[in-house]
């Protein structure tokens, strides 16, 4: 009420006044004077930020809960992803050996993981062992069997989960006619075990003459080009007939 003692003690004798009261005034008094200026809606400013503040905190536990539920969703993903990649590597690992040493007609080829510790993230080494050579990276081999190498894996991958389609854009290229005819006998094999179509682009004379069918450009007069299409099979069957 910014009085003094005397106005306060009105009506009342100042000696009966005890002397801890007045020096509690003096103290008081000072205390207060250093407050400065007073301001009145102090109470309704708290009340507001204390709700503000109570808002964003149910936010923020909100948040944590959601990195916690999607730090755990993350870690059971990769588990499981770690888990279907380790029994795809291996089994296509398996797929990929055997139809190595049949292109090759033995030999040995793997993939191995460059981190064993971290599945997700490690690199893929491709080796390959043709028979009466040396143990090798793949990028050290010729070109024909660099490409039934490849070939072999592209096959193991499909023999793990098949496709409804593949195409292959002049793998027997760099082949000589011998691997010629075994990437065609894989074809065939291939094509028995699953339902996959292979389409094949390619000028080699052998890989044509061994496919189901034919198609093609040619250019009967310059300048004017004509879609071709032969079903081999259908040629095959009309010639034992006859």
């Amino acid at each position: 009420l910014q009085i003094s003692v005397d106005e306060a003690a009105v009506g009342i004798d100042p000696d009966e006044i005890p002397a801890e009261v007045v020096q509690q005034y003096d103290d008081l008094k000072q205390r207060l004077d250093q407050f400065g200026p007073i301001n009145m809606a102090a109470l309704q400013e708290y009340q507001e930020i204390e709700e503000r503040h109570n808002f964003l905190e149910s936010q923020r536990q909100d948040i944590e809960g959601s990195i916690a539920d999607t730090t755990r969703a993350i870690r059971e993903i990769n588990r499981r992803s770690s888990e279907k990649f380790r029994a795809a590597f291996e089994a296509i690992n398996l797929h990929f050996n055997e139809i190595f040493q049949k292109l090759f007609g033995g030999g040995e080829c793997g993939m191995r993981l460059l981190d064993e510790e971290d599945l997700l993230e490690s690199g893929v080494d491709i080796y390959a062992q043709p028979p009466g050579k040396k143990l090798q990276n793949v990028r050290l081999l010729s070109g024909g069997e660099e490409a039934l190498t490849v070939f072999a894996l592209l096959m193991g991958i499909f023999t793990y989960r098949p496709s409804r389609f593949c195409v292959l854009d002049e793998v027997d290229a760099p082949l000589d006619d011998a691997n010629v005819e075994r990437f065609c006998d894989m074809l065939d094999a291939m094509v028995a075990q699953t339902n996959t179509r292979y389409l094949i682009v390619t000028h080699n004379a052998v890989s044509m003459a061994r496919m189901h069918r034919l198609f093609g450009v040619t250019m009967v007069e310059p300048g004017v080009s004509r879609l071709v299409s032969v079903n081999l099979h259908g040629a095959e069957a009309l010639l034992a007939a006859e």
